[in-house]
């Protein structure tokens, strides 16, 4: 590795380093778990509303007006369910009352209920022409039988609930769940309601205490939040890494909204649009059963409802891209793939792979090995071109230490004559430098798929217990400052093999001096900064690392290097007495060898 690669090296390390700091949210230990209650799945049995006294019933009467004879009632639960969901209903507001992802387990292996009554909250709200604010949870409404369709040639079932209001006049709320399907078709019907209902937007309240559902909450609070997309197409959401209370009014019309976690999502998304939305999170730290309060309010267009047009979809699922993608304008957003080109690496290059080694082999670990190779047979060419690059600095380190001894300790001047040897022997000390730049894509592109790829979610490998977090070798007894409490083994391999590799590359390297330090230093940095990351991102590198250290011992078994060097003399001497071509290299030569004079001309003007 010349200074040039180290140099660039340097760089990429600080680059990733910031990145990982102030993109990738880095979680942090667990806190102390304290004691939770189970949360049980609702009955599909009819339960019954509390006995009222008739004062309070015709208070309540009173306040609905019109509404009041809907006041009263028994409710009654039916259960959709197909494949992938099972979705409680509650003819009391005729709403939904709990999700079950059934594919899917709490990290400490409870059903996995996205949705319920005690920490999900969604409620709509329309105003009267007399100045009523009715709410659709405080009415009574009446289930049909459960219907069997096809939609798009697939099975589903149905549901219509039906608030008769008067003669002529009804609300109805249909719910459609298809097979093998994570969305829940929904309808808001306000059938004649012309004279009734002022026009004034119907507002949807939803208030989402997000359960804990992965081992690690500080990593899953760093993930979670409220996300949005426009009707113009343009995708925001809350920053999840705040831990101040924070709330957005977006004006324009919006698409969908999503209460986003790190591997799960539920969302609302209109057919046509929502007027406008106010979204918020907020969260105690202190609390470690909850992750986040999130509040979604949004506006339904009224004439949308009593025409007929009010079809919106719930999405209750996994931030699976293949499932995320098919579902709405900009919805795979809600999974954190990077950001410009980062997230196009990952969309049709490691995700396909990903997914055609999955079809095949149901080990993980053995996954990741065989993406490593994937990968390093992609980037073989550009690994060869920077180890002959390295290759050729080594056979110029004669000729490069006699500049250094006779410039003795002028920077600027061995620079510059170091950098005219490069170009009477035809050697771009960049060509070392790029290879690896090119590379950042995928290095940063990775650095986005492990942390939310729920393939490795609960998956374990020799040790590990769960790829999508960090794997605990060992538990400390305090707390090291950027470190954690516990012990990493598979970041202590990955920083072992960066060094390694490192030891490698310094074998045919010219770097020396502080250079050489700052190379062994920055796996050491490295080792603080994942450990709390996935375990399957720090095996990656860990196999990423030996892989590459293969394919150079293997390369530097074929190429000799005095080879190079009788190259590097032929194209001098077929070159002598002509100028350095443009580029580049010139520029940059020139640019030295300027700086240099002046350099020379100050020292003389100070004696």
């Amino acid at each position: 590795m010349d200074k040039n690669s180290a140099i660039g090296m340097g760089l990429i390390a600080a680059i990733i380093l910031v990145y990982s700091i102030f993109f990738m949210k880095e979680p942090a230990p667990e806190p102390v778990k304290k004691s939770t209650k189970t949360t049980t799945s609702a009955a599909a049995v009819p339960t019954a509303s509390p006995q009222e006294d008739s004062a309070a019933t015709a208070q309540r009467v009173a306040q609905l007006g019109e509404f009041g004879t809907l006041a009263t009632g028994q409710n009654q639960t039916t259960v959709l369910e197909n494949q992938v969901l099972r979705v409680s209903l509650g003819s009391k507001g005729g709403k939904v009352e709990e999700v079950e992802l059934k594919n899917y387990k709490t990290w400490d292996k409870k059903p996995l209920i996205l949705f319920d009554t005690v920490t999900s909250q969604q409620e709509f709200t329309f105003q009267t022409k007399n100045g009523r604010n009715i709410r659709l949870s405080d009415l009574f409404f009446q289930p049909s039988a459960v219907a069997n369709l096809t939609i798009d040639n697939k099975p589903a079932k149905s549901i219509t609930y039906t608030a008769q209001v008067a003669p002529g006049q009804s609300i109805e709320q249909v719910y459609t769940l298809r097979e093998d399907s994570y969305e829940v078709g929904y309808q808001l019907n306000f059938r004649g309601m012309e004279g009734v209902v002022a026009q004034q937007p119907i507002q949807l309240t939803w208030t989402d205490e997000l359960k804990r559902l992965e081992k690690d909450i500080k990593q899953n609070r760093s993930h979670s939040t409220v996300n949005f997309y426009t009707t113009e197409g343009s995708f925001d959401n809350i920053s999840a890494s705040s831990t101040d209370a924070e709330t957005e009014k977006i004006e324009e019309p919006v698409l969908w909204v999503a209460n986003k976690q790190n591997f799960f999502t539920a969302a609302i998304i209109a057919q046509n649009s929502f007027a406008n939305a106010e979204v918020s999170s907020v969260y105690n730290e202190a609390d470690t059963t909850q992750v986040k309060k999130l509040t979604s309010k949004v506006a339904i267009p009224v004439q949308d409802a009593l025409s007929g047009k009010a079809h919106f979809t719930y999405f209750f699922g996994p931030n699976d891209y293949d499932v995320l993608k098919n579902v709405a304008e900009g919805f795979d957003k809600n999974l954190e793939l990077g950001w410009g080109i980062f997230s196009w690496v990952n969309k049709l290059l490691i995700i396909p792979a990903f997914d055609f080694l999955e079809d095949f082999i149901p080990n993980y670990g053995i996954i990741i090995i065989l993406l490593v190779l994937y990968i390093k047979l992609i980037l073989s060419p550009l690994t060869y071109k920077s180890y002959i690059s390295m290759a050729k600095m080594k056979v110029l380190k004669p000729e490069i230490d006699v500049i250094k001894e006779k410039n003795d300790g002028d920077m600027q001047k061995t620079q510059a004559e170091t950098m005219a040897l490069y170009s009477k022997m035809g050697v771009n000390p960049m060509s070392g430098c790029i290879p690896m730049l090119l590379q950042m894509p995928i290095l940063f592109a990775m650095f986005n798929f492990f942390p939310n790829s729920i393939e490795l979610r609960q998956e374990p490998f020799l040790w590990a217990h769960d790829l999508s977090t960090y794997d605990v070798f060992a538990r400390l007894p305090f707390t090291i400052p950027f470190y954690g409490d516990h012990v990493s083994m598979f970041t202590l391999l990955m920083t072992a093999s960066t060094i390694l590799y490192t030891w490698s590359n310094n074998q045919v390297s010219t770097v020396q001096g502080p250079m050489k330090f700052y190379s062994y230093l920055m796996p050491v940095i490295f080792m603080f900064v994942l450990n709390s990351f996935p375990a399957g991102l720090s095996f990656y590198y860990f196999v990423s690392n030996i892989v590459t250290f293969g394919q150079q011992a293997l390369i530097r078994r074929f190429v000799d290097d005095e080879k190079i060097r009788k190259n590097l003399e032929e194209y001098q001497e077929k070159n002598k007495g002509k100028e350095p071509k443009g580029g580049f290299q010139k520029r940059l030569q020139e640019a030295m060898k300027a700086a240099a004079e002046q350099e020379s001309k100050r020292k003389k003007g100070t004696k």
